[in-house]
């Protein structure tokens, strides 16, 4: 399996090839402005040979040059559900950290840890019961 790419903009790493619409309604959400007009700073990455892929090996396919404090990964569990939960990984505090966000509302964790304005810990602590943050 290739290393992901290195880019400026954060990864999401499609995971999950069994639902199509699923994808590209993810997609759509990644790039439609929210009410405010944010939009995620990300790159897309569609590729089969990522399928199937676990948090842990993703974390071994960043290129030493990935600075970006964010991975993503549209997984099973992102596309199984019409509100599209991405995996979100935090690489800096503890590598391998997770939380579960909302499509529509993944500006707002990348906007704010790329420019070091919150922490993890703050969208990790305003998920809702079912451990996923739709924003604040």
């Amino acid at each position: 399996m290739s290393q992901f790419p290195c880019t400026l903009e954060a990864l999401v790493v499609r995971t999950d090839f069994s639902a199509d619409g699923a994808w590209e309604a993810l997609r759509a959400a990644l790039f439609s402005p929210s009410k405010d007009g944010f939009l995620a700073n990300v790159a897309l990455v569609d590729d089969r040979q990522y399928e199937g892929l676990t948090p842990d090996q993703a974390l071994d396919l960043i290129p030493a040059e990935y600075q970006h404090p964010l991975l993503v990964l549209a997984d099973s569990a992102a596309v199984a559900s019409a509100e599209l939960p991405l995996l979100v990984m935090d690489r800096r505090g503890g590598c391998g950290r997770c939380v579960r966000v909302v499509t529509a509302e993944l500006w707002g964790i990348e906007n704010n840890l790329s420019g070091a304005n919150m922490d993890f810990e703050e969208f990790v602590g305003a998920v809702d019961d079912d451990a996923v943050f739709r924003g604040f």
